[in-house]
């Protein structure tokens, strides 16, 4: 069962709060809605769903405390879902990988959220990541190159860096989780 957006607002707010367990319940269920938003949207391209989800889960925590309470939630949390969707689109689209961004439905981008904010927040956590898996996303999420120029640069085989990435994905997840606990 899908959570709504009055229980996804009450997990979110007693996270803030220091609710260690609705933090991570708030995570889960906006896990399962992001993984509907982004394969809706990227249809027979299941991996770059999965690191859109990733991307923006850890968006997610890392922002939460920009989260205004007088607002929708689900606004909020989808506004940062098609700013990772938007990146993504303009990084394959140079990369020759998908023919238009105009073919995709987005939605419009929330002009509140600033993005090297979030990349900041981002770099602070692949800090704790180990060099090959922090060097996999550095090269291929946030310098926007292709999983073959990163093997080329790094020296290691485009699964390897694929995978390296994956794994580097649920490990931020992970230190997502423990910083968590730390703060409460």
């Amino acid at each position: 069962m899908m959570a709504n957006e009055a229980q996804l607002r009450a997990w979110v707010l007693a996270g803030l709060n220091g609710d260690e367990a609705a933090h991570r319940a708030f995570l889960g269920a906006a896990a399962g809605l992001l993984r509907a938003f982004f394969r809706n949207r990227l249809r027979g391209n299941p991996e770059d769903a999965e690191d859109l989800v990733q991307e923006t889960l850890v968006a997610l925590h890392t922002r939460r405390d920009t989260y205004d309470p007088t607002f929708p939630l689900t606004a909020w949390m989808y506004a940062i879902a098609r700013y990772r969707l938007i990146d993504h689109l303009r990084r394959t689209k140079r990369r020759g990988a998908h023919d238009s961004i105009d073919d995709h439905e987005i939605g419009e981008a929330d002009p509140d959220i600033d993005a090297s904010d979030a990349k900041r927040d981002v770099n602070a956590l692949l800090a704790k990541l180990p060099p090959k898996q922090r060097r996999a996303i550095e090269l291929v999420k946030l310098e926007e190159k292709s999983v073959r120029e990163a093997a080329d640069l790094t020296g290691l085989s485009e699964s390897d860096i694929k995978i390296s990435i994956h794994r580097g994905m649920k490990a931020l997840m992970r230190l997502m989780g423990r910083e968590t606990e730390q703060s409460a």
